[in-house]
């Protein structure tokens, strides 16, 4: 055996070091029970994760280094591990989210029961993130399972954090019963790809089934597949644990589950049709058209009923999957760059409303939509980034969220699905309808007892900054799009 394309897996080894710095951390070092700050209180995660963000871009942004670099486009163990710049792209993209993630939860972890499981928290979600680069470098199916429940099984513990907590602990058993359901279904749709084919590297199972062996069989392989991965990315009729996890979760927990575990999977789905199902693309096709659909439809009109706004996020997360998933029609170049950029946009706005949230919520203890009434006469700043940031959930120009669906709609109707981008054109206007209640909560709906003003601590603001930053300039500066297009052929 060759240990040396263990150095092919340089992201993993990274990330794998940072975890165990932070678990020696956790260890050895004490904690100040009095102020609530640990040592693995926000500043050495957020500096280990962001190194590591810095070496995982390195080959992307330095000719000289990639040039020299084999994690650009490498294969190990035979073609179990498949490494490419667009999968270094999309794991660089995670890394800043789950870097927003722990900014987010900075205020959430002082809490005096929260004191000594600092260390839990941090080292549970880059486990979950371990399990994301498995899935998106993954060229077997018995490789990309692994990451799937290594991101999964962590999660659920993530969810019921606050132990204290019987929603937490309901919307915990929820996930996990439902996530083992659809593993179950995604292991049979495998086992009858393997069964028909006789092997489950993604490479070798297309051409199998292009000589003669694709069958109904193969299909209800795909309907499986789709099932599994349909629970992970939230799409209808999989997204029924999804308002309930949202709401029990922790907030800082929700803001990672709504973004950083439907990109990877997103991208994985994709990769999986590309090189798996491209002789049944067509019937593929026909299945991702009515989920989309469905997703995009019923979410839109079961979030405006919602008044707590964890739940109001659940359906809005579940409509923007199906957005997501629009670019996986066809399985075209065009559409894995849409989104890859669709992920990077959505998070950034995501991402900006959860931090608001989570600092109200730890200021005031308030999650619903009526609290916010009168927002804007207590905290302008804050109700005023808040909108930036739903205009862009909302595709309102010029922000980047509108950028966003554009290019995603241009891939799918270049692939021929005209159909469908009217359908969802229509339901983005629905879309905006629900986003600027909130809007109207904060500036226009009266209240004698608004949210008290506050004032946020340094890492919300960090956090903002970002995430604004993300919202306003990734879509003026259309470099970002042709900077990602280039990786879009080298799966």
């Amino acid at each position: 055996m060759d240990y040396s394309q263990f150095l092919n897996m340089a992201p993993e080894l990274s990330l794998l070091a940072v975890i165990l710095i932070l678990f020696v951390a956790d260890l050895f070092m004490c904690t100040d029970r009095k102020s609530g700050r640990g040592i693995l209180n926000t500043p050495l995660p957020v500096v280990l994760l962001t190194l590591h963000t810095l070496f995982c871009i390195a080959p992307l942004v330095c000719p000289m280094f990639s040039a020299q670099c084999s994690m650009l486009n490498a294969e190990c163990f035979g073609g179990m591990y498949v490494s490419s710049a667009m999968a270094l792209v999309v794991k660089a993209i995670l890394n800043v989210g789950t870097i927003i993630v722990f900014l987010t939860a900075h205020e959430w972890l002082k809490q005096p029961e929260m004191t000594n499981k600092q260390g839990e928290y941090y080292i549970l979600t880059l486990f979950t993130l371990l399990g994301m680069y498995f899935m998106i470098s993954a060229g077997h199916f018995l490789m990309f399972f692994i990451g799937l429940e290594l991101a999964s099984v962590p999660m659920t513990a993530l969810i019921a954090y606050s132990k204290r907590s019987q929603e937490s602990a309901e919307a915990a058993a929820k996930y996990i019963l439902t996530a083992l359901f659809s593993s179950g279904l995604m292991l049979y749709g495998i086992s009858l790809i393997y069964g028909t084919t006789g092997t489950l590297y993604f490479d070798k199972i297309a051409p199998l089934m292009l000589n003669g062996q694709c069958s109904m069989v193969n299909i209800a392989a795909l309907v499986l597949f789709i099932g599994g991965i349909g629970f992970k990315i939230s799409l209808v009729p999989f997204h029924l644990w999804t308002a309930d996890a949202y709401q029990g979760a922790p907030t800082a927990v929700t803001s990672y589950l709504s973004v950083i575990s439907k990109g990877a999977a997103a991208f994985v789905l994709f990769v999986v049709l590309y090189k798996v199902f491209a002789p049944i693309i067509d019937q593929a096709n026909v299945l991702f058209f009515w989920i989309i659909v469905f997703s995009i439809t019923l979410a839109n009109i079961f979030a405006v009923r919602q008044n707590n706004l964890k739940r109001f996020m659940a359906f809005s997360a579940i409509s923007q999957a199906g957005y997501l998933v629009l670019g996986v029609m066809g399985a075209t170049p065009q559409g894995l760059t849409a989104i890859v950029y669709y992920l990077l946009v959505y998070m950034a706005a995501n991402l900006g409303v959860f931090l608001i949230i989570s600092i109200t919520e730890q200021r005031s203890g308030k999650l619903l939509i009526s609290d916010y009434d009168g927002y804007y006469r207590t905290n302008p700043r804050l109700a005023f980034l808040m909108t930036l940031c739903l205009f862009s959930l909302a595709g309102i120009p010029p922000f980047a969220g509108f950028f966003s669906k554009f290019f995603m709609f241009m891939a799918a109707f270049k692939a021929g699905f005209i159909v469908l981008v009217l359908i969802a054109l229509v339901n983005t206007v629905i879309s905006l309808y629900y986003y600027l209640l909130i809007v109207k909560a904060m500036y226009i709906k009266p209240n004698d007892n608004p949210i008290a003003p506050f004032r946020s601590d340094g890492y919300t603001r960090f956090g903002l900054g970002l995430c604004i930053a993300g919202v306003v300039l990734i879509g003026i500066i259309s470099w970002f799009y042709a900077y990602i297009d280039q990786f879009s052929f080298g799966l």
